[in-house]
């Protein structure tokens, strides 16, 4: 086994282990290091920013994947059925936290919400196992500005007949979302806020 692959394994086996408040810190480096950019943006929402946060470069990451499935898993509610989310942001997201509810004997499915209905087959918006009616959704997101992003999902799995009381994002840009999300009568939270972020990436960088 070369150096970098041991090292890449005994990371693994850290990022498994280790307790949650450790693993969140080094969740926020990961976003800080791989995702964070500063410069002149425009958002999907179509707003300027200074910033941006490519979260797909934390998702997709395999350390990254498993800080999140872990910390994620530990936020949602124990009546929870199901874990959704917009494609495309959500996909690993909501893959990460089904995988590694397998392995804490806590199995909870992954349904992936299109942005449009299957062009072929079922022609069906929702992606993933058929669950009972009444059957209770957290909608998870990666980054959340104004909140419209991740409303698709919850107003989707509503319409298929789940329950949908509850987001959760790994970041809040605190753009409005939260206050969205209240405002429509759903319970909301983040893993880091807009803050944490720019606060450890300038210590990180040494500003």
């Amino acid at each position: 086994m070369t150096y970098q692959a041991e090292t890449f394994t005994q990371s693994t086996i850290w990022a498994a282990t280790t307790d949650l408040a450790t693993l969140r810190q080094h969740l926020l480096d990961l976003f800080c290091q791989l995702a964070y950019q500063e410069g002149d943006f425009v958002l999907s929402s179509g707003q300027q920013s200074s910033y941006y946060i490519n979260g797909k470069q934390v998702t997709l990451h395999p350390q990254g994947a498993l800080a999140i499935g872990r910390l994620l898993l530990s936020l949602l509610p124990i009546d929870t059925q199901a874990v959704a989310g917009l494609t495309l942001g959500a996909d690993p997201i909501v893959s990460a936290v089904s995988v590694v509810s397998a392995y804490e004997n806590r199995p909870i499915p992954a349904l992936i919400v299109r942005k449009e209905a299957k062009g072929h087959g079922t022609r069906a918006y929702i992606e993933g196992p058929n669950l009972p009616e009444g059957a209770k959704v957290v909608v998870l997101e990666d980054v959340v500005t104004t909140g419209k992003s991740a409303m698709k999902a919850v107003e989707r799995l509503q319409a298929a007949g789940y329950a949908v009381n509850r987001v959760i994002s790994l970041v809040d840009r605190k753009q409005g979302g939260a206050e969205f999300y209240q405002s429509v009568g759903l319970q909301f939270e983040a893993v880091f806020s807009i803050e944490d972020i720019q606060q450890r990436y300038r210590e990180l960088v040494g500003g």
